[in-house]
């Protein structure tokens, strides 16, 4: 039986999914967070507090328990746990990325540059501290541009500016952001910066693949048909197979293999975000994660095998080679905030579930709680699932679906 340590922060969505794609693969599994779990005092030696902020003590922690009953592998399913998780890897001599590779993914001007270096489509881009004058960087800055936090995922803090006014009011924000401390203890340094870059116009999709020794397997390409042109960019609809031509989701792929060899990735999940326009297909980033949320739910592959069981097969060295996405089209919607408050009810839920192609409606924030939007906020309302017999079936069954809900927040 593998044994295998998942490095989970307590905050994610992912523990479920992860947990039972190791139930159904039979391998043993401790879960390691920064938080004592809830299943510690009833299953002793199944959990373990690592600390994700303080990267060289939790390795010493993993490196410490893996002596008295080894690991076949260590994984990071989400972005604060993917750096722990390779340091991890080579101190127990297991497959891995190395350190510095995946600290390029969480450091987004660090990525610009390393994919500028290696010839990938690249915006111009640029440093910013909020210490330098920013009315002058403004009135000499060419628009439109996308203003960002380089350490931070879910869009959050990302936002366009179309003129000096408008670059300075998403300064502003960002800043404020950045000072929240809970986000400024986690960026340190890289709370006082920005990333500055040119807009790229364009569709979007998401590619999610698996490295084996520096080799891409795609495992999906997602459309995202909604527009992502600002001045936020919330995510909501993916939609697989792409409805892309054929020639034009090799561009997709081919871009996403000389990425994460600019970044010097080579082992595990790849969540790729890229745009295509006539310059080609373009990396907006790539993370050492597999998707986010509950996305993976979408997801489906030969011998009804989940992402996250094909990330844990990779893992333990197993050939996935032969595994595929299955046939039907399928698709997620990420709900969206539409306002600030606290979240009273959501209505039309049943309704939802019951548009022909929908299969659940998942609702991920409880009632009572307070909501923010994006580019402040860094959460959804939910998640709707749907399959179909085309790409078009499926956005237009989340479409409706959506349609059905309202939700009071006041």
């Amino acid at each position: 039986m593998a044994r295998i340590l998942l490095l989970i922060p307590t905050r994610t969505y992912r523990t479920r999914a992860f947990m039972r794609a190791a139930q159904r693969l039979g391998a043993e599994v401790v879960i390691g967070s920064e938080r004592p779990q809830v299943l510690a005092k009833r299953r002793p030696g199944t959990t373990v507090v690592v600390d994700f902020r303080r990267p060289d003590r939790a390795v010493a922690q993993i490196v410490e328990l893996s002596r008295s009953q080894p690991f076949d592998a260590v994984l990071g399913v989400d972005d604060d746990t993917t750096l722990v998780a390779a340091m991890a890897g080579a101190e127990l001599g297991l497959p891995h990325n190395e350190a510095a590779s995946v600290r390029a993914t969480r450091d987004k001007h660090l990525m610009r540059t390393l994919l500028h270096a290696a010839g990938a489509p690249s915006p111009w881009f640029e440093l910013v501290s909020f210490d330098d004058d920013l009315p002058a960087i403004a009135a000499r800055m060419r628009y439109p541009c996308v203003l960002k936090p380089t350490f931070l995922s879910a869009s959050r803090g990302v936002i366009r500016a179309d003129d000096p006014d408008g670059f300075l009011v998403a300064a502003e924000r960002i800043r404020a952001i950045l000072a929240e401390p809970e986000t400024a203890s986690t960026g340190g340094e890289f709370a006082r910066q920005l990333l500055v870059e040119g807009f790229i116009p364009g569709l979007e999709v998401a590619l999610e693949g698996i490295l084996t020794d520096g080799v891409l397997k795609t495992l999906a390409l997602f459309d995202k048909p909604d527009p992502l042109n600002g001045p936020y960019f919330e995510e909501t609809i993916y939609v697989t197979p792409s409805r892309l031509a054929p020639s034009v989701q090799r561009e997709v792929e081919a871009a996403t293999t000389v990425g994460a060899a600019a970044l010097g990735l080579r082992e595990g999940p790849v969540h790729a975000e890229l745009r295509v326009n006539d310059g080609g297909a373009w990396i907006v980033e790539i993370a050492a994660r597999s998707i986010g949320g509950l996305c993976s739910d979408t997801l489906e592959f030969s011998g009804g095998a989940s992402l996250e069981e094909l990330i844990l097969l990779h893992a333990i060295g197993a050939d996935i080679s032969q595994f595929e996405r299955e046939q039907q089209p399928s698709g997620v919607m990420m709900l969206p905030i539409p306002a600030a408050g606290v979240l009273h009810a959501v209505h039309g839920v049943e309704q939802a579930r019951a548009v022909p192609g929908i299969e659940d409606v998942t609702l991920s924030i409880p009632i009572g709680q307070t909501v923010v939007p994006l580019p402040e906020g860094n959460r959804y309302l939910g998640f709707v699932f749907a399959r179909g017999d085309t790409p078009a079936a499926v956005e237009a069954a989340l479409r409706e679906a959506h349609g059905c809900l309202e939700f009071e927040i006041g």
